[in-house]
């Protein structure tokens, strides 16, 4: 794959006018006081270095707040810390990478202060392993993760990513009680005409849940989202009483920690938006109607983290709550 010289050019001159827009400041009000509920959005790039066919050499890490990807950008490019945005708060982390895979990973946390600030500055392989603040806990593989978004290929039975996209941009906000990433992919291509879909991932200063926000050019089928699906470990679902919201959740020991923990995952999903559900090789499938817009939230809960959910039944008394409240309020 080679690189449009053009586009890396004009993303070059691009960031380095944003680079003094960096979070610095955001990061330094949030250390002042740590324990404090917080919410953090984070999008780190490489600067300094070179691009070597596909793949960004030398160069250190810069916190920007809004990035147009180099045409040439793929996975394990080594230009983007952790590989895409990161959304934090003081429970829980996430990260959607910023390539064709568009999986939503979980960063469990053994600590409620922030860390995504220091999360991958020596390298794309030591948030995999144990350590003070915690881990990368889900092996995402070939799926979308937890939450993320694509499109359900019926007729071969899997989800369609980004795989071919025309242009993709992200901006990162940092607001007073929540913060989001903003992501404009133009011209997705699956089957039938290219689309444009904008998705805003919002986390909260509380709880560990994110919302999804999702608005297409066109009105298309197929649009989708899921939790990766592990061998022994069942699925469960819940109807909200008024019959407005729904999840799909799955919770034991499927984390890549090589511990005895447990992770909790789900999904809700406003039932006027839902079409079926489908289970895949290795995805449970919310499969939405024909549609140009929904919206849902996706969460994880670790018990190792402070204060976790640290029994099943503690897990799915969470979600019951959670989804009385979708039932009243249609929101979180």
């Amino acid at each position: 794959m080679k690189f449009n010289l053009f586009r890396i050019v004009m993303a070059g001159v691009f960031l380095s006018s944003t680079f003094s827009l960096a979070q610095t400041s955001v990061i330094e009000e949030i250390k002042k006081n740590p324990k404090t509920p917080f919410s953090y959005a984070e999008l780190s790039v490489k600067e300094g270095g070179k691009w070597e066919d596909n793949q960004y050499v030398g160069g250190t890490f810069k916190n920007i707040n809004q990035l147009v990807l180099p045409g040439g950008h793929t996975d394990h490019s080594y230009y983007i810390r952790y590989e895409g945005i990161g959304l934090e708060n003081n429970q829980i982390g996430y990260r959607l990478y910023l390539d064709w895979r568009n999986a939503t990973d979980i960063f469990g946390k053994k600590v409620n202060t922030l860390v995504l600030p220091e999360v991958g500055q020596d390298g794309f392989e030591s948030y995999h392993h144990d350590a003070p603040w915690g881990q990368d806990i889900l092996k995402s593989g070939r799926t979308i993760g937890i939450g993320s978004y694509g499109r359900y290929d019926e007729q071969n039975d899997f989800v369609e990513t980004f795989k071919i996209v025309k242009n993709t941009a992200v901006k990162v906000v940092n607001e007073k009680d929540q913060s989001y990433a903003a992501i404009d992919y133009k011209g997705w291509k699956t089957w039938g005409n290219a689309i444009d879909l904008q998705s805003k991932l919002t986390i909260f200063n509380r709880d560990r849940f994110v919302k999804v926000d999702l608005n297409l050019s066109n009105t298309i089928s197929g649009l989708c989202t899921g939790i990766v699906a592990f061998k022994n470990i069942p699925l469960k679902q819940g109807i909200s009483k008024n019959k407005k919201w729904g999840y799909i959740a799955t919770y034991g020991n499927q984390t890549e920690t090589k511990k005895e923990d447990n992770l909790g995952m789900a999904i809700f999903y406003p039932l006027e938006s839902f079409d079926k559900y489908v289970k895949i090789k290795s995805t449970h499938t919310v499969v939405f109607k024909k549609t140009k817009n929904v919206s849902y939230y996706f969460l994880g809960a670790w018990s190792l983290e402070p204060n976790g959910l640290i029994t099943e039944e503690a897990f799915y008394q969470d979600l019951d709550k959670k989804l009385e409240i979708l039932d009243k309020n249609n929101q979180l």
